[in-house]
Protein backbone atom coordinates (compact mmCIF):
# COMPACT_ATOMS: atom_id res chain seq x y z
CA UNK A 1 0.00 0.00 0.00
CA UNK A 2 1.23 3.44 -0.75
CA UNK A 3 0.50 6.80 0.87
CA UNK A 4 -2.25 7.58 -1.64
CA UNK A 5 -4.11 4.33 -0.81
CA UNK A 6 -3.88 5.03 2.92
CA UNK A 7 -5.03 8.62 2.45
CA UNK A 8 -8.07 7.36 0.51
CA UNK A 9 -8.96 5.10 3.45
CA UNK A 10 -8.69 8.04 5.84
CA UNK A 11 -10.83 10.23 3.57
CA UNK A 12 -13.43 7.47 3.26
CA UNK A 13 -13.60 7.10 7.03
CA UNK A 14 -13.87 10.88 7.51
CA UNK A 15 -16.85 11.08 5.10
CA UNK A 16 -18.71 8.06 6.49
CA UNK A 17 -20.34 6.96 9.70
CA UNK A 18 -18.07 3.93 9.90
CA UNK A 19 -15.92 3.61 12.97
CA UNK A 20 -13.25 1.38 11.44
CA UNK A 21 -11.88 0.16 8.09
CA UNK A 22 -9.36 -2.68 7.67
CA UNK A 23 -7.74 -3.59 4.35
CA UNK A 24 -5.19 -6.31 3.65
CA UNK A 25 -3.14 -6.97 0.55
CA UNK A 26 -0.16 -9.36 0.03
CA UNK A 27 0.55 -9.75 3.73
CA UNK A 28 0.30 -6.04 4.48
CA UNK A 29 -2.64 -4.93 6.57
CA UNK A 30 -3.79 -1.52 7.70
CA UNK A 31 -6.63 -0.62 10.03
CA UNK A 32 -7.98 2.93 10.17
CA UNK A 33 -10.30 3.61 13.10
CA UNK A 34 -12.12 6.57 14.60
CA UNK A 35 -11.27 7.23 18.26
CA UNK A 36 -13.05 10.27 19.60
CA UNK A 37 -12.27 13.27 17.38
CA UNK A 38 -9.21 11.72 15.77
CA UNK A 39 -8.49 8.94 13.31
CA UNK A 40 -5.85 6.39 14.24
CA UNK A 41 -4.15 3.82 12.02
CA UNK A 42 -2.78 0.45 13.05
CA UNK A 43 -0.82 -1.64 10.65
CA UNK A 44 1.19 -4.77 10.12
CA UNK A 45 3.52 -5.70 7.30
CA UNK A 46 5.50 -3.09 5.39
CA UNK A 47 3.43 -0.01 6.23
CA UNK A 48 4.91 2.28 8.88
CA UNK A 49 2.95 3.85 11.76
CA UNK A 50 1.56 7.27 10.88
CA UNK A 51 2.32 10.56 12.59
CA UNK A 52 -0.82 12.26 13.93
CA UNK A 53 -1.67 15.86 13.13
CA UNK A 54 -4.35 18.07 14.70
CA UNK A 55 -7.44 15.90 14.43
CA UNK A 56 -6.62 13.50 11.62
CA UNK A 57 -3.80 11.10 10.89
CA UNK A 58 -1.47 11.75 7.98
CA UNK A 59 0.47 8.71 6.98
CA UNK A 60 3.65 7.72 5.22
CA UNK A 61 4.95 4.34 4.21
CA UNK A 62 8.36 2.88 4.64
CA UNK A 63 9.77 -0.42 3.59
CA UNK A 64 10.73 -1.99 6.92
CA UNK A 65 12.52 -4.88 5.31
CA UNK A 66 16.21 -4.62 6.14
CA UNK A 67 18.54 -4.05 3.22
CA UNK A 68 20.76 -7.04 2.61
CA UNK A 69 24.45 -6.22 2.67
CA UNK A 70 25.41 -9.21 0.50
CA UNK A 71 27.12 -8.54 -2.79
CA UNK A 72 25.94 -10.73 -5.60
CA UNK A 73 23.76 -11.22 -8.61
CA UNK A 74 20.03 -10.99 -7.97
CA UNK A 75 17.73 -13.68 -9.32
CA UNK A 76 14.32 -12.03 -9.66
CA UNK A 77 10.86 -13.46 -10.02
CA UNK A 78 9.78 -13.69 -13.66
CA UNK A 79 6.09 -13.56 -12.67
CA UNK A 80 3.53 -13.01 -9.94
CA UNK A 81 2.69 -16.16 -8.01
CA UNK A 82 3.49 -18.28 -4.98
CA UNK A 83 7.12 -19.17 -4.20
CA UNK A 84 7.99 -22.78 -3.34
CA UNK A 85 11.49 -23.96 -2.41
CA UNK A 86 10.76 -27.62 -3.19
CA UNK A 87 8.54 -29.61 -5.56
CA UNK A 88 6.47 -30.94 -2.63
CA UNK A 89 6.32 -30.34 1.16
CA UNK A 90 7.97 -33.67 2.05
CA UNK A 91 11.01 -33.17 -0.23
CA UNK A 92 14.21 -31.22 0.46
CA UNK A 93 14.43 -27.73 -1.08
CA UNK A 94 16.05 -27.33 -4.49
CA UNK A 95 18.80 -25.14 -3.00
CA UNK A 96 19.99 -23.89 0.39
CA UNK A 97 22.22 -20.97 1.35
CA UNK A 98 25.81 -21.96 0.61
CA UNK A 99 24.94 -24.41 -2.18
CA UNK A 100 26.89 -24.19 -5.44
CA UNK A 101 24.61 -24.04 -8.48
CA UNK A 102 25.25 -24.25 -12.20
CA UNK A 103 23.56 -22.19 -14.86
CA UNK A 104 20.24 -23.85 -15.64
CA UNK A 105 19.82 -25.58 -12.25
CA UNK A 106 16.32 -25.29 -10.79
CA UNK A 107 16.24 -22.89 -7.84
CA UNK A 108 12.53 -22.85 -6.98
CA UNK A 109 9.01 -23.13 -8.34
CA UNK A 110 6.56 -20.29 -8.74
CA UNK A 111 2.94 -21.34 -8.94
CA UNK A 112 0.82 -19.05 -11.09
CA UNK A 113 -2.76 -19.91 -12.01
CA UNK A 114 -2.28 -23.54 -10.88
CA UNK A 115 0.74 -23.93 -13.18
CA UNK A 116 4.10 -24.79 -11.62
CA UNK A 117 6.91 -22.76 -13.25
CA UNK A 118 10.52 -23.66 -12.51
CA UNK A 119 12.95 -20.77 -11.97
CA UNK A 120 16.44 -21.65 -13.13
CA UNK A 121 19.82 -20.20 -12.21
CA UNK A 122 20.88 -17.55 -14.70
CA UNK A 123 24.55 -18.10 -13.85
CA UNK A 124 26.79 -20.47 -11.94
CA UNK A 125 27.74 -19.54 -8.41
CA UNK A 126 27.05 -19.90 -4.70
CA UNK A 127 23.67 -19.09 -3.11
CA UNK A 128 24.32 -16.19 -0.70
CA UNK A 129 20.76 -15.57 0.45
CA UNK A 130 17.17 -16.66 -0.13
CA UNK A 131 14.99 -13.55 0.08
CA UNK A 132 11.54 -15.20 0.26
CA UNK A 133 10.00 -17.66 2.71
CA UNK A 134 8.45 -20.85 1.37
CA UNK A 135 4.81 -20.64 0.21
CA UNK A 136 4.83 -16.81 0.22
CA UNK A 137 3.42 -14.65 -2.58
CA UNK A 138 5.93 -12.96 -4.88
CA UNK A 139 5.60 -10.12 -7.33
CA UNK A 140 7.12 -9.70 -10.77
CA UNK A 141 10.71 -8.49 -10.45
CA UNK A 142 10.98 -9.24 -6.72
CA UNK A 143 14.40 -10.57 -5.68
CA UNK A 144 14.27 -14.27 -4.85
CA UNK A 145 17.95 -15.21 -4.50
CA UNK A 146 21.37 -13.60 -4.28
CA UNK A 147 24.11 -15.56 -6.04
CA UNK A 148 27.83 -14.90 -5.93
CA UNK A 149 29.33 -15.77 -9.33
Amino acid sequence: MNTKDIQQLIDLLEKSTLSEIEVGRWGNKIRVSRQGDSIVTQNSGLVSPPPLSESFARTTTENTTEEVSFQGQQIKSPMVGTFYRSPSPDVDPFVKVGDHVKKGDTLCIIEAMKIMNEVEAELSGVILDIQIENAQPVEYGQTLFLIEP
